[in-house]
């Protein structure tokens, strides 16, 4: 009895401390939040000059959670519409993707098929000049010029425009804005050198995600009979947790566990099953993932990995192992923030950087393999925590130097391809349609190598070696004879560097002049032949016998 009432005292300490606690936290919140409320009522009545109240308070805001991790947000009650966007794949506008030219101007990069931008005859690559009566300028950007084309379905926009390359350059367009709705899966279909492998490659876990992939799946099951699949998860950023079991789900027995969460409390943790009968709990299955697959993305990779059930393929993915929830504020604001981390049915967590611990500078880093801990998958292989899914066969991404980011950073790739859609009413088929000599010669031709942003890192490390050398005092002719004839060694000039980066290049041009035809889903149909890592997926579902040895299956 006296064991009992000294561990219900110690009990009890341990509730008076925590209220303790709880409570001097809640005093000093008070307190700096009235510091807060002061310091901005002094600066609104007395500073000499106007302050934007909104405008310094939203900064706060944001840099304060900015300190916390970068997936607790706020959203205002003017970003409702990229909040709802984010779950649900919709909003109000006109369906085109816009970006800003190396010239300063914003022009329309591409219109989604089958939006009221592609049926009213916008065009990659027109350059936009008048939004019904705001004329553009050089200081628009992006998100000014996005606000003003988006509107509430069934209004009409005004655009006029310049179209490049052609004889009737100004073109007009009346736009009637529509509930756009961005499919997640971008591209479905068969691959393989048999065509029995399915291919669905998903972008998003929008609510309409798993929905997709089901009738996709469905589809190439009943009417193209494939025998296995890819899912391709590369690239792809995530979303709703849900989402991610409903798609699991449609590979694992009905009641499997694909993800718990645990929060702050101890009784926060929730477990996630399957609640349906799946659609292929047999069918030899593939998942592509890289650096930009990330939360929602690694719950179906990892899951699929820790129960044996999937191959993966690709490189490690990102390490988000954080799950979001929103809150409502006042004002119709909304808080987006991290309330849990979620386990794979291994027991892990994939979570690469622990915000809650930073560096004296404020940085975070990722955490080492070396800390990690080994956890076992349903037929006992070894798999890790704390870095992202580490995928079971390795394809490396290909190496992009200062070249190719120039290229596809000041947008020419997409401008060569609007002078070719210029002068060419129609390409092949998106799966037949090459780069050839011609095409590759043309393009050449047209990067004008006074007007290309040449930042080569070779350049860079030479300026600073022989600012180093001055520096500590071993500048000498023969130390600048040395350097010199290393910039002569290392001195190439664009044609041969562009020769040498062909392979990728063809890539990129392909990829800029499908689009301009066959939007989206052409661009992914024509990836896939330089697709490395699905190339080593199907071969490898071609290949029953490594299969089953990479999955430990008996």
């Amino acid at each position: 009895m006296k064991k009992i009432v000294t561990v219900c005292l110690l009990a009890l300490a341990g509730v008076t401390g925590m209220s303790a606690a709880t409570r001097s936290n809640k005093t000093e919140v008070a307190r700096n939040l009235d510091i807060f409320n002061a310091l901005v009522k002094e600066l609104q009545l007395n500073y000499v000059d106007t302050i934007d109240a909104k405008k310094s308070i939203n900064t706060a805001i944001f840099y304060m959670l900015d300190e916390i991790d970068p997936y607790t947000e706020y959203y205002s009650s003017d970003d409702q519409e990229q909040f709802n966007m984010l779950s649900t794949g919709e909003y109000g506008g006109i369906g085109c993707v816009i970006t800003k030219g190396r010239d300063g101007r914003i022009y329309f990069a591409e219109p989604y098929e089958g939006t009221p931008s592609q049926r009213a005859g916008v065009r990659g690559g027109d350059v936009i000049l008048q939004i019904d009566s705001d004329t553009l300028s050089t200081k628009w950007d992006v998100a000014r010029t996005s606000e003003k084309l988006r509107g509430p379905a069934g209004t009409v926009v005004k655009v006029r425009a310049m179209r490049p390359y052609v004889a009737d350059s100004i073109v007009t367009f009346e736009i009637e804005r529509a509930k756009i709705v961005n499919p997640a899966v971008t591209y479905y279909g068969t691959a393989g050198t048999d065509g029995k492998a399915g291919y669905i490659a998903l972008s998003a876990f929008t609510d309409k995600a798993a929905g997709e992939v089901r009738d996709a799946l469905v589809d190439l099951m009943e009417n193209h009979g494939v025998t296995s699949l890819v899912l391709d998860l590369r690239g792809n950023p995530g979303g709703l947790l849900e989402s991610a079991v409903q798609i699991a789900g449609l590979f694992v027995p009905k009641g499997t566990e694909i993800v718990r969460t645990r929060g702050r409390g101890a009784l926060s943790e929730r477990v996630y099953k399957t609640i349906r009968k799946p659609v292929a709990p047999d069918m030899p299955l593939a998942v592509l993932i890289d650096g930009g697959s990330a939360s929602s993305s690694e719950i179906v990779a990892g899951s699929l990995q820790d129960l044996d059930r999937a191959v993966i393929v690709g490189a490690r993915s990102f390490g988000k192992g954080l799950v979001q929830s929103s809150r409502t504020l006042p004002f119709d604001g909304v808080l987006k923030l991290t309330t849990a981390k979620y386990y794979i049915p291994s027991g892990r967590l994939i979570q690469a950087i622990d915000y809650s611990r930073r560096n004296e500078d404020g940085s975070v880093a990722r955490m080492p393999d070396s800390l990690t801990t080994v956890y076992n998958t349903v037929h006992g292989r070894p798999v890790r925590d704390g870095g992202g899914i580490t995928p079971d066969v390795v394809v490396e991404s290909p190496k992009i130097n200062r070249l190719l980011y120039n290229i596809r950073r000041d947008n020419w790739d997409n401008d060569f391809a609007t002078m070719y859609a210029a002068s060419h009413d129609s390409i092949p088929a998106a799966t037949e349609f090459v780069v050839t000599d011609s095409i590759f010669a043309g393009f050449k031709r047209f990067i004008d190598p006074d007007k290309f942003a040449y930042d080569r890192a070779c350049d860079s490390i030479l300026k600073q070696l022989r600012e180093a050398v001055e520096v500590e005092g071993y500048k000498t002719p023969e130390v600048d004879g040395q350097i010199d004839a290393l910039e002569t060694m290392l001195h190439h000039d664009l044609e041969h560097d562009l020769d040498v980066n062909r392979e990728i290049l063809n890539e990129l041009i392909s990829d800029a002049i499908v689009r301009r035809y066959y939007y989206q889903k052409g661009a992914v149909a024509n990836s896939m032949r330089y697709n490395k890592a699905l190339h080593q997926a199907l071969k490898l579902l071609e290949n029953r016998e490594e299969y089953c040895r990479i999955l430990n299956l008996r």
